[in-house]
């Protein structure tokens, strides 16, 4: 029994069609591997340092200690079969210290012998594009063409990127994707108002991260230190534990999703540009501070974001970052703590027809603070990480509780979030993955912001559940035919909803199966 019209559904209905579809689906997928080569996050990434999947990542996008180093560098760590970037190249001569160096905590293959100048420069570009299928226990609520209320099979996303150097200190992540129009929170798919011209942008910028490198000795401190601009506070994290990189990786783009989030996880992402520096002290200190300001409206819209998605911050947005990770043996450990306090006014009028970019003079408050941990630990042909973290936001809603159209019952509330992960990774080629994750979210009741139930009292933003996910990589270890130029990747993922949005009736109704195939060019 659903919980928003009465509808009586029997969960799992079609689910033969389901599976006759997902087997076809998983044999494509391992055909496709039979020609197709070593799955690597980018191959851009593999082109340029000659290393294997295996090397860089547990599962994409989870980091080993080399793929985390990797990152701490700016992306421009050489030592593969071709020219780091156009130019003579330092970063190129440089890889074989960096695989000394990492010999004592991940297996690594020796960097190309080949003199840099004598190497063929390729452009560090990819793509890569996700096919799934997805399944919901319940029929989503009116969808439109080409969707079906269930069952429904798409290419979604879609990214181009640039992976790489750049120079021999510079080098960036930065990505441009396409996403087919899914479903709203509710199950809904969004307005199909013609004159909504920012909500249905299909191409957008995604994640961007370009950074600035170098090494420095100061006595007996031994110090990486860089710039970063990105433009998604925690994307440029070393760990999988802070919002940007966590679980979920990949999902379903057509599956409800809980609606309640704080704004460290997503809420700023793509509508903001930030400029930070970092360092990491004897590979055991990690410190980073990063300033965000939002981009005008016109811009957003150019970039193929929504404007009206979140209000512009008032004034710069401070993000802060601190990790001990200490390594002994096969084993490394983190602890950590990151943050974010955001100042943001929101739209005074952004429905249709008769929008406005005026925005309110008082701003709402956001101080999130995390803290964080990952354990990780190499075996002779398995990884076990086992991660968990922990979000508090106090929300000081000054313009929202004082709208003319009341926007919060409350003239505060708390977010909280947490989620715990175990994946244990086993193989080196025709490695298999195995990830559960719980999460929870809670938080204030507020009956303008979360609704009310059906005997009038106010609605929570709490959801929680598990998700459970297999994988399968094709390479891991080893170089195949073609490499480095192809990968993939094939994931079976389950999401059980026990509470969604506030209540745990039609709770179950989201429970999404979703199997998807990742390929990489």
């Amino acid at each position: 029994m659903r919980g928003d019209g009465g509808r009586i559904t029997r969960p799992f209905g079609n689910f033969r069609v389901f599976v006759a579809v997902a087997f076809v689906v998983v044999a494509i997928g391992f055909l496709t591997i039979g020609f197709a080569p070593p799955a690597q996050a980018l191959p851009s990434f593999a082109r340029q340092t000659g290393q294997p999947c295996g090397t860089c990542h547990t599962d994409f996008p989870a980091l080993t200690p080399y793929g985390r180093r990797f990152k701490l560098l700016g992306y421009t760590t050489g030592g593969g079969e071709y020219r780091t970037t156009p130019f003579s190249s330092q970063a190129g001569r440089d890889a074989r210290a960096e695989y000394e160096k990492m010999q004592g905590y991940v297996k690594a293959l020796p960097s190309s012998t080949t003199p840099e100048a004598d190497k063929e420069y390729v452009p560090p570009i990819s793509m890569m594009a996700i096919v799934g299928l997805t399944h919901t226990q319940a029929p989503q609520v009116a969808p439109t063409d080409p969707y079906k209320p269930n069952d429904n099979t798409v290419l979604s996303p879609f990214s181009m990127f640039w992976g790489g150097a750049i120079t021999d200190n510079i080098g960036a992540f930065a990505q441009v994707t396409y996403n087919a129009v899914g479903f709203n929170a509710v199950g809904a798919p969004p307005s199909s108002s013609p004159g909504d011209q920012f909500s249905h942008h299909t191409w957008g910028w995604d994640n961007i991260d370009v950074r600035y490198a170098n090494t420095a000795r100061i006595g007996p401190l031994d110090i990486v230190y860089g710039i970063t601009a990105n433009n998604n506070p925690a994307v440029q994290d070393l760990w999988n534990t802070t919002p940007a990189w966590s679980m979920p990786q990949s999902g379903s783009t057509l599956a409800p999703t809980p609606g309640a989030a704080t704004m460290i996880e997503g809420g700023l992402s793509g509508h903001v540009v930030g400029v930070g520096g970092y360092t990491m002290i004897n590979d055991l200190l990690y410190l980073e501070l990063t300033g965000y300001k939002s981009l005008a409206f016109n811009t957003l819209n150019a970039l193929g974001q929504d404007p009206f998605d979140v209000g512009p911050l008032s004034g710069i947005a401070p993000y802060w970052r601190v990790a001990l990770e200490p390594h002994w043996g096969r084993n490394t450990f983190m602890v950590g703590t990151f943050g974010m306090y955001s100042a943001v006014s929101p739209w005074l009028n952004s429905g249709l027809p008769n929008w406005s970019t005026a925005t309110s003079p008082l701003s709402d408050k956001f101080t999130d603070i995390g803290v964080d941990t990952q354990y990780q630990y190499q075996g002779d042909n398995w990884w076990l990480t086992l991660r968990g973290s922990y979000i508090r936001e106090y929300q000081q809603l000054d313009a929202t509780f004082a709208a003319p159209v009341l926007g919060s019952l409350n003239p505060t509330n708390q977010l909280n979030s947490m989620k715990l992960q175990a994946s244990f990774a086993y193989g080196a080629d025709n490695r298999v993955v195995f990830t559960g994750n719980y999460f929870n979210v809670w938080g204030t009741a507020d009956a303008v912001v979360y609704g009310m139930d059906a005997f009038g009292n106010a609605l929570t933003p709490n959801s929680n559940g598990w998700l459970a996910e297999i994988s399968y990589i094709p390479y891991g270890a080893s170089k195949a035919a073609g490499w480095p130029w192809f990968n993939t990747r094939i994931s079976l993922q389950y999401i059980y909803y026990n509470k969604f949005n506030g209540t745990s009736i039609g709770a179950r109704d989201n429970n999404t199966l979703f199997l998807n195939a990742w390929f990489a060019m």
